[in-house]
């Protein structure tokens, strides 16, 4: 249960921070919005992690896998995408668009087992739940 209410959380929260990030740009521009958002959200993990333990940051240097250390430049270019994508669809589309397509992503992460992922079998009601949702998105756009 714990889990779920995360997930709307994050959702909520993408929802709200993406919103945010649009208007920032259109008041500053995109890199400089991208930086504080960036910059800001370094700022929290220091807080955080000054407040929670302090575990090792040398940690970092001992990832078995390099790759994994990639998550943060592509946060920035998360930032980036849902800006454009928020300020071209709006906030409904978008976030829709960017759901499907992390849904899409993500199945496809554990039908392969990429990155560490337990590889998954795959299952038709999955596929089906997607198309749904695209069909909901289809139906969502449409106008008369």
């Amino acid at each position: 249960m714990l889990g779920i209410l995360t997930a709307l959380l994050s959702g909520a929260l993408m929802s709200v921070q993406g919103v945010f990030n649009t208007g920032l740009t259109k008041q500053t521009s995109l890199w400089v919005s991208t930086g504080w958002v960036q910059i800001s959200a370094f700022l929290v993990c220091v807080a955080a992690w000054l407040f929670t333990g302090r575990s090792k940051i040398s940690a970092l240097a001992q990832v078995d896998h390099k790759y994994l250390l990639l998550g943060g430049v592509i946060g920035a270019f998360i930032t980036v995408t849902v800006i454009q994508s928020m300020s071209a669809l709006g906030p409904a589309k978008s976030a829709m668009l960017i759901v499907i397509a992390q849904l899409a992503v993500a199945y496809m992460i554990e039908l392969m087992g990429l990155f560490g992922v337990e590889k998954a079998d795959f299952q038709w009601r999955k596929v089906i739940g997607m198309a749904i949702a695209i069909a909901g998105i289809i139906i969502f756009k449409w106008e008369k």
